[in-house]
């Protein structure tokens, strides 16, 4: 028998083993998470999981960039997955023992394409931001010139920043949104790329919360011979789940994470074409990083699981819902919600009408429970400078839709947050009334 198909054999039978286990009901596997044994030797570290667990369940999250992730996905992520080393790709590894977790890969990769739509997927990213790397190191040579959303205007580190390898690797050309209307100007776009012709066109934002046109993005650097590049990780659970469109059949390299609303582990994933697959792969390992964490791996092959279920579109549908309430409610309050509204868990508000800076706004927020982000608001310039600009709140909707809050709830956010921002003395009791109905894990009290 060949090395190859001696190869196949065992990866066969170890992948039979892995199955008839789960058919039969086997026990929890050796090492599975105890948390009195954690008790026992480290009641310290013991005593912050559990501060960190009443911190979760005693306000409300509204960081747009986080979530609660399912039992399931938490038992995986404490799993003997996380002891494996497993350095390359399933059935090509530079440790041996890795017939198991080439299993788990596999099973990701094959729920992840399917998910999205994709011809291929790398799961093993440790972050969005490695994500980002990847598709730069894959698509682009140091120096090039690429197109993003500039920082002020709502783009990620890894679009340009001087801080980040990608400002220190590439030439960064910034687009923004229109003065009036806070919307991205495709005309303006296009005029840029004419000018600067980039290697690379990025989409994507942390903060703009209205959908992208990718078909328009995709001619864009068509007509100037660039890849796209969709950095996602904001609506990656949205597009999941049916209600945001998805950038797969026009980006030539979709880069997620796989927390936020898609509410799987923290962790990044690359999407693109077959004829890109070997040159994604390569640049996230061996070029970008060593060994991927098969525990996280494997929850993010849950998490893929999960958002395929009829009943993750319903939540991705009602995530929107309540950020469109929430948005209209905070206006009543009297805050200024960036263009108008939002169209996914993303808003943004000014609260100066309030008579409240940004940074104020959030410590007061914060002594009643209420766990948010700032953001530059990139048409709001502060009064008497040329381009300074004014922070505003950032907020999202996953979270508390994982809890099970719907449309009341929303209007109660919006009168909590306008009373905190009051100093209203009752603002933290009323919060902690709010959340404690709804708890993140309401099984495990």
């Amino acid at each position: 028998m060949s090395t190859t198909a001696s190869a196949r054999s065992q990866h066969k039978a170890a992948e039979e083993r892995a199955r008839a286990a789960a058919r039969d009901g086997a026990a929890r596997p050796a090492g599975a998470p105890d948390f009195d044994a954690l008790l026992r030797q480290d009641p310290e570290i013991a005593g912050v999981l559990l501060g960190e667990s009443a911190r979760q369940a005693d306000g409300l999250q509204l960081i747009a960039a986080e979530n609660f992730t399912s039992p399931a996905v938490l038992a995986v992520l404490g799993s003997p997955l996380g002891n494996k080393y497993a350095e390359g790709y399933p059935g090509a590894r530079h440790h041996g023992g890795c017939e198991i977790v080439d299993l788990a890969e596999r099973i990701a990769v094959e729920r992840a394409t399917a998910l999205f739509g994709a011809e291929h997927a790398n799961v093993q990213p440790h972050s969005g931001s490695s994500a980002v790397l990847a598709a730069y190191a894959a698509l682009l040579r140091p120096g090039d010139t690429v197109l993003a959303m500039s920082l002020p205007h709502g783009g990620h580190l890894t679009h340009g920043s001087p801080a980040n390898f990608s400002g220190r690797w590439f030439d960064f050309v910034g687009y923004g949104v229109d003065e009036e209307t806070g919307r991205l100007d495709y005309d303006a776009i296009l005029a840029l790329a004419r000018t600067h012709r980039p290697r690379a066109i990025v989409c994507g934002s942390i903060s703009y919360p209205r959908h992208i046109d990718y078909a328009a993005f995709r001619e864009i650097a068509d007509e100037v011979g660039a890849y796209v590049i969709a950095d996602v990780a904001h609506p990656m659970g949205l597009i999941a789940g049916g209600a945001a469109p998805s950038p797969v059949p026009y980006a030539h390299v979709v880069c997620g994470t796989t927390h936020k609303v898609l509410r799987g582990p923290r962790g990044g994933m690359v999407l693109c074409g077959a004829e890109l697959a070997e040159r994604i792969d390569r640049a996230v390992f061996p070029f970008t990083q060593g060994g991927a964490q098969m525990n996280a791996v494997a929850a993010k092959a849950v998490a893929f699981a999960e958002a395929a279920a009829p009943a993750f579109g319903a939540y991705a549908h009602q995530v929107v819902a309540n950020a469109r309430r929430l948005a209209r409610a905070l206006a009543e309050q009297g805050l200024t919600v960036s263009t108008g509204g939002t169209d996914t868990h993303l808003i943004t508000a000014d609260t100066t009408p309030l008579a409240v800076d940004a940074r104020t706004a959030r410590g007061r927020l914060a002594a009643a429970g209420i766990v948010l982000d700032t953001c530059a608001l990139p048409c709001a310039a502060v009064p008497d400078t040329r381009t300074a600009l004014r922070n505003g709140l950032r907020l999202g909707t996953a979270a508390v839709t994982t809890q099970g809050m719907g449309e009341p709830e929303m209007h109660r956010i919006a009168e909590l947050i306008a009373a905190a921002l009051r100093e209203d003395g009752t603002a933290r009791a009323e919060t902690r009334a709010l959340v404690h109905r709804f708890p993140p894990y309401p099984d495990r009290g």
